[in-house]
């Protein structure tokens, strides 16, 4: 693991954080000689707490980023503005804890218990002073918290944004003035919950009662919810295998015969899956696709701008050709798929035709070894998106947004960056519990 070094706060070694837990282990079962742990500005990151009792224990400002904190408790305990993004945190316990200003962004908190942890707005304290510190609510951005326990927290105005919190209970929690756009709440407990204020743009609400919501004015127009968003394939003109066959028969004689599939702002969810099937040149602009299994699936030369295909298993997928521009892609996975160029048409009317995602929404990806030669991806958003192995030759990635992107191992000859990306970021390998 390598990692950029906080220059401006002491480090401590495993050696030296052992020692302090050790010592704290004493404090919290009375034995002589012990200590409550209290680090203030210091720079721990990339170290283990892996199931250790902090029960009580007094962090603030501290480096925590790329840790193994799984197992570990935290009850009690004031982790005021800490940053532990990129973290494990699975079945990590933070009953009643603060973590008021804290950063948790791209972190693992699948299992976790947050039950009355309060979650508000903090300072930052990373090489600040507190007089000066600058105000924020925790940053939860792109964390998977699914299956966590949050009922009764205290997170206005915490930042959920692509988050995945599938299966958790946030019933009674106060998250008035949170944002939670793009994020994963299906099957979510909100009994109670207060959501006054809440930014739920695009978030991802199926077996989610939402009248609440709706009564306090929360906007749901862009939220999929358990109602169909977009016409619902029962309402095709004919049934939808028929209509793949006047494709294939379109295809086939070169547009003489049968016509193209257009799924253009169709709900497609209820299909569950589309995997390894043939839909070459298909038409399915602002259509919804997430969470399907479309594994292998041939989308050569297709155009899905603004279709929504979040949390889909697109792995060894052909889109070459494609064009996804302002579609959104979040928490895909693309592992080894083909993004190529195609090359259509003969003679002097060919023309080269390379995968298109500009200002798509590729927020947490995973891209590793896939082929994206010669891809446009201005102004999308790949931020925390993992294109390690990938062949990234000629690809344009002008006015892209590359927060926490990783490019290890990439080909990067020929592609066009508005920064240095010649150096890679690396993240702690996220793992659970007896892997």
């Amino acid at each position: 693991m390598q990692q950029q070094e906080n220059k401006s706060l002491e480090k401590l070694s495993q050696d030296q954080l052992d020692a302090l837990v050790n010592l704290h282990n004493r404090f919290v079962d009375g034995r002589l000689g012990g200590r409550r742990a209290m680090l203030e500005n210091i720079d721990i990151s990339g170290l283990s707490l892996k199931g250790k009792d902090l029960r009580q224990a007094h962090f603030t400002g501290c480096d925590m980023q790329y840790m193994d904190l799984a197992g570990a408790n935290f009850q009690e305990a004031s982790l005021y503005a800490c940053d532990l993004s990129c973290s494990n945190l699975y079945k990590t316990v933070f009953i009643r804890s603060d973590l008021r200003g804290a950063r948790i962004e791209n972190a693992n908190l699948e299992g976790a218990d947050l039950e009355s942890a309060d979650l508000r707005v903090g300072g930052i304290a990373h090489g600040t002073s507190f007089g000066t510190a600058k105000q924020q609510g925790v940053n939860f951005r792109g964390a998977n918290l699914s299956g966590a326990r949050l009922a009764g927290s205290m997170a206005s105005n915490a930042d959920f944004s692509d988050a995945m919190l599938t299966g958790a209970n946030i019933s009674k929690a106060d998250l008035r003035g949170a944002t939670l756009e793009g994020a994963n709440l299906s099957n979510v407990d909100i009994e109670g919950t207060r959501l006054d204020g809440a930014n739920i743009k695009s978030a991802i609400l199926t077996g989610v009662d939402v009248t609440n919501m709706m009564s306090i004015g929360i906007d749901l127009s862009e939220a999929i919810t358990d109602g169909n968003v977009g016409i619902s394939v029962s309402d095709l003109d004919e049934p939808l295998p028929k209509l793949m066959e006047y494709h294939r028969d379109w295809l086939k004689s070169r547009g003489q015969s049968g016509r193209q599939l257009d799924l253009s702002t169709v709900d497609l969810r209820v299909l569950g899956s589309l995997k390894m099937e043939h839909l070459t040149a298909i038409k399915a602009q602002d259509a919804r696709f997430f969470g399907m299994n479309l594994y292998k699936v041939q989308m050569q030369s297709a155009v899905l701008n603004g279709s929504d295909f979040r949390n889909c298993d697109m792995e060894e997928s052909d889109l070459r050709g494609s064009m996804f521009v302002g579609a959104n892609l979040s928490h895909g996975v693309l592992r080894g798929a083909n993004c190529g160029a195609l090359m259509l048409g003969a003679g002097g009317t060919s023309r080269f035709n390379p995968c298109n995602f500009d200002n798509a929404r590729l927020r947490y990806v995973d891209f590793k070894g896939a082929l994206l030669k010669d891809a446009s991806f201005k102004g999308a958003d790949l931020s925390f998106a993992d294109l390690s192995g990938a062949d990234l030759r000629g690809a344009d990635f002008t006015g892209a947004s590359l927060e926490g992107t990783i490019l290890d191992d990439t080909q990067t000859e020929g592609a066009t960056f508005d920064r240095d990306e010649s150096r890679p970021v690396f993240r702690f390998p996220i793992q659970k519990e007896g892997e």
